[in-house]
């Protein structure tokens, strides 16, 4: 995203056009807020509606701290269309800092450029999701990593993976001495025994939210407010 220039005009085009027009049906001399992603957000005014794009002035910006004392890093199964979309979705609003799509043996969406064009779509999914829960601050999201090879070079910090048959729970685990996490989230289906032995040899803790099976990206949803109101910000 476009570093914002107070006291200027600027175009509105595409996602946020349709948002603001299409969406929210805004009129010249409406108000609105504007963020660049880097922790600023900006009061502006509609001026002028084409078809295609809007005019808007910006006003001066402002800081604006919303981010999670938790830095979460999720590692997420890709998972088909809507599923991992929903789950990217809930992943913002819930505060994730970091988001790296995982391909597991039982991912599904594709390879080489089919993957390249989901990531663009995720990028939009993320940007979307900043706008509605208010964020300033993009969350990063990284190119696909495959989980074989990742694991080879597991991230620092505390390290857990969604696992149904851990015999712990996340209130058994102290919370992250330096308030750094990894999730590891398997796609549809869940991650192979093969692939959970390796993550546990790469110092990932299983947990288990409850009794019932969920969904990848109800787990997700439920893991990250779990982990957020344990040790970040909800509650």
């Amino acid at each position: 995203m476009d570093a914002l220039q107070p006291a200027s005009d600027m175009e509105l085009t595409g996602a946020v056009f349709h948002h603001a027009v299409r969406v929210l049906r805004l009129q010249p001399g409406d108000r609105l807020v504007l963020f660049d992603g880097s922790g600023r957000e900006f009061d502006a005014e509609l001026q002028v509606i084409q078809r295609h794009s809007a005019r808007v002035r910006l006003d001066s910006g402002r800081a604006c701290h919303r981010e999670s004392p938790l830095s979460i890093t999720l590692w997420q199964g890709i998972s088909r269309g809507e599923r991992m979309d929903y789950a990217l979705q809930k992943a913002v609003e819930l505060g994730v800092s970091t988001i790296v799509p995982v391909l597991a043996g039982r991912s599904q969406g594709g390879r080489g450029e089919r993957l390249e064009k989901r990531l663009k779509h995720w990028q939009g999914v993320v940007i979307a999701a900043c706008e509605q829960c208010g964020r300033t601050i993009l969350p990063a999201l990284l190119d696909p990593l495959n989980l074989a090879e990742a694991l080879h070079k597991p991230p620092a910090g505390t390290r857990l993976l969604l696992d149904p048959t851990a015999s712990a729970g996340l209130r058994e685990y102290p919370p992250p001495t330096d308030a750094t996490l990894t999730l590891l989230i398997g796609p549809e289906g869940g991650l192979g025994e093969a692939e959970i032995h390796a993550a546990r040899e790469a110092g990932f803790r299983g947990v288990r939210l409850g009794p019932r099976v969920l969904r990848t990206e109800t787990a997700t949803a439920a893991a990250l407010s779990a982990i957020q109101t344990l040790w970040g910000d909800l509650g």
